[in-house]
């Protein structure tokens, strides 16, 4: 999570036009692509490192901010803007000596970047750090319950507790794991994006789970009861007698953890799929007949 050094990342110089920019990253992206580096973690990172180079190097603005101020680019706007001021405020200082007004350069600095450091009797902006961007992928299964989670970022190991119930997208930010600040500046923060993968039976929707179950036919006619697989375990149901195709039940809190909310649980959803016999016995046929008969009475 170091600052990276966009060039060397493509291998190209400095002075690379904008066509060799792109035909760099086409032929390294092409290279290091996931397609053809199946489970190949570094590649993986390789890849990404390339995409984030090419989106600011083949950007005409963004790579004269990246030349002008290296890691700090994203904060160029904010740097000329602390010129020009610098500029102002000097222009004032020099009408202040000849009986001018001036205003105070310290509240620009104190409203616009958080505070001021002095060096040589210079005042110096204070920018906050980068952040960082990092991600993690979880299975369904493990977010059911709350557990913990070391992430290694820039070196640093970073131990996270992750709340049962996070969701697929969910981003949470931690504070001062990002960048160094400059000019005395604070850290930034490190944003982490989850990733759920679910490999379960259940379709989840924040917290509560839906599945489609097969139900035979008697079952479905006469009723009874059955045995259900839920997220922890199983349970027993009763199917009451006349349950028509597409019928939906639910289980109370038999769904999934509610976010940071302990012991809250949503909605278990099932959906009756009924299975119509496609081989019967000869007995069988004989009863369905004899049933068919019975109707029309």
């Amino acid at each position: 999570m170091a600052f990276i050094d966009y060039y060397k990342v493509l291998g190209v110089d400095k002075k690379a036009t904008e066509a060799e920019i792109k035909k760099a990253y086409r032929k390294m992206a092409r290279k290091h692509h996931p397609d053809l580096n199946p489970n190949d973690k570094e590649a993986e990172r390789k890849f990404k490192a390339l995409n984030e180079a090419n989106e600011v190097l083949s950007n005409a603005e963004n790579r004269k901010k990246y030349d002008a101020y290296g890691e700090n680019w994203q904060h160029a706007e904010q740097y000329e803007q602390s010129k020009r001021q610098q500029q102002q405020y000097q222009g004032s200082r020099q009408q202040a000596d000849f009986g001018g007004g001036g205003a105070d350069y310290s509240d620009f600095f104190e409203s616009m970047f958080g505070g001021r450091s002095t060096r040589g009797g210079r005042r110096t902006a204070q920018f906050k750090g980068q952040d960082f961007n990092a991600e993690l992928h979880l299975d369904l299964k493990e977010v059911y319950t709350t557990h913990k989670r070391t992430l290694t970022i820039n070196g640093k190991n970073i131990r996270l507790t992750i709340p049962a119930g996070v969701e697929n997208g969910q981003v949470i930010k931690i504070t001062g794991y990002g960048a160094a600040g400059s000019g005395g500046g604070p850290k930034g923060d490190l944003y982490i994006t989850f990733t759920i993968d679910n490999h379960t039976a259940f379709k989840r929707d924040k917290e509560n789970l839906y599945s489609t179950l097969d139900l035979d036919l008697y079952s479905a006619i006469l009723g009874g009861d059955i045995t259900v697989d839920t997220f922890d375990g199983q349970v027993k149901l009763k199917v009451a007698p006349g349950t028509q195709n597409g019928t939906k039940v639910k289980l109370k809190g038999k769904g999934f953890p509610v976010y940071k909310k302990e012991s809250q649980f949503g909605d278990f959803y099932i959906t009756y799929e009924i299975k119509i016999p496609t081989s019967l016995s000869e007995k069988e046929k004989e009863l369905f007949t004899e049933l068919s008969k019975l109707k029309t009475l």
